[in-house]
């Protein structure tokens, strides 16, 4: 039996205005008044008008106090309200799902965590209406009016690359044909915004991460499979179809490596040599036998297999070069941030071998992009699915579906 959540959620009617300074205050972390007006081209009396009108509905704070300059009194500091408005996120994956709750802030208040292969629709559709239950029941009841809604991130076509995960046919194919989102919405009885994983992700390191310093950036997220987001001018690029920086498919000439699947066409493509998937492949050819299906036993492995682990490294550093090249060339971004869905320093691992080999590979006249690592780990594309119903509710922009 499917639970049921009696939640009725009722979107802010919020001025575009508000809007746009509720975003300089994510972006910003925290500013005066005089920082607003002149980020969002305002007079100080429409700020401090919007600033009292937000200060009512309890989205802001005002904080400590700040000198700005040599003269006059200290400028108050003021900041998103982090119980002014919670989202929930889904993300699911071939290799497991995963429900999270954060606050207005990005913080993650709750964590339900289902490491598996994903289960058939139905059975996947109880266990997360259970964990959305679990988590809603770890809010104060007076906070129940400010959930946004629930975002869902999953990758775009679960029943594709099964080959090249090394997944079951049959029951993945299940998926193609049942719309997860709309199932979900119609049980919960909460807005459901979905979203590209890899897209979502990208949205939390906008919001919550590099996106605070820098408008422009490539993301690259190591899971099963590698998946991307694009950020420009500050924003989201979903592309025509919401598949935008779907950096698993493009093409790179084949492995070296022996424990590599062979391309049935002259190219092979990125997912088949950077990914876990790829990793946990090659560690088992070479060392038969070890146990590497969850994310701790793979971390473990990492760190304890150091010369096979360092072959695939190579490896993948080979086929992400002309990857990341090419899309530099096209779209000039200053900033690659770098995340993957295990710890134990991988990530670390990857960007200082991708440092040194862009450097050395990089044409002439062109300067690498900065490599930084991202900021939620395996919590990303929850964190970007449950940043979606606050973007819907918040940001001065079109929403993002």
């Amino acid at each position: 039996m499917i639970p049921h959540i009696p939640l009725q959620v009722q979107p802010l009617d919020l001025r575009y205005n508000e809007r746009k300074v509720l975003q300089i205050l994510r972006r910003m972390g925290h500013a005066s008044k005089a920082e607003i007006a002149r980020i969002a081209n305002l007079t100080n009396a429409a700020v401090g008008s919007i600033v009292s009108s937000l200060e009512e509905q309890n989205l802001i704070l005002s904080g400590k106090k700040r000198h700005e300059g040599q003269r006059g009194q200290p400028a108050t500091m003021i900041h998103l309200n982090p119980t002014g408005a919670y989202g929930l996120g889904v993300r699911l994956e071939r290799n497991g799902f995963q429900t999270v709750l954060i606050d207005f802030d990005g913080n993650i208040l709750s964590r339900f965590t289902n490491e598996m292969e994903l289960p058939p629709p139905e059975q996947t559709l109880e266990i997360v209406c259970s964990d959305i239950n679990a988590a809603l029941a770890t809010m104060p009841a007076e906070s129940l009016s400010r959930l946004t809604g629930v975002g869902l991130a999953t990758p775009y076509h679960l029943g594709s690359w099964l080959k090249e995960l090394g997944l079951p046919e049959k029951s993945f194919k299940q998926w193609d044909s049942f719309d997860f989102a709309a199932q979900l919405e119609d049980t919960t009885k909460i807005p459901v915004h979905s979203e590209n994983d890899g897209t979502a992700a990208a949205i939390a390191e906008l919001f919550y991460g590099a996106g605070r310093e820098v408008d422009d950036f490539l993301y690259l997220f190591f899971g099963p499979a590698i998946g991307g987001g694009l950020a420009l001018k500050g924003d989201i690029v979903r592309g025509s179809t919401g598949n935008a920086a779907d950096v698993a498919t493009m093409a790179v000439p084949p492995s070296k490596l022996p424990s590599a699947t062979r391309p049935d066409k002259k190219w092979d493509i990125l997912i088949n040599r950077a990914s876990l998937n790829s990793l946990r492949r090659h560690l088992l050819s070479r060392r038969p036998g070890i146990e590497v299906g969850t994310r701790l036993q793979l971390e473990l492995a990492v760190q304890t297999y150091g010369k096979e682990s360092d072959e695939w490294a190579d490896d993948c550093i080979d086929a992400l070069i002309p990857t990341i090249i090419s899309a530099k060339s096209l779209l000039d971004f200053p900033t690659l941030v770098l995340e993957a869905n295990i710890g134990g320093g991988l990530v670390t691992m990857l960007r200082d071998r991708l440092a040194k080999a862009l450097d050395e590979n990089m044409p002439e006249a062109w300067s690498p992009p900065k490599l930084v690592t991202g900021t939620f780990g395996c919590d990303a594309s929850a964190v970007g699915a449950a940043s979606l119903p606050i973007f819907y509710n918040f940001s001065p922009r079109k929403p993002l579906q």
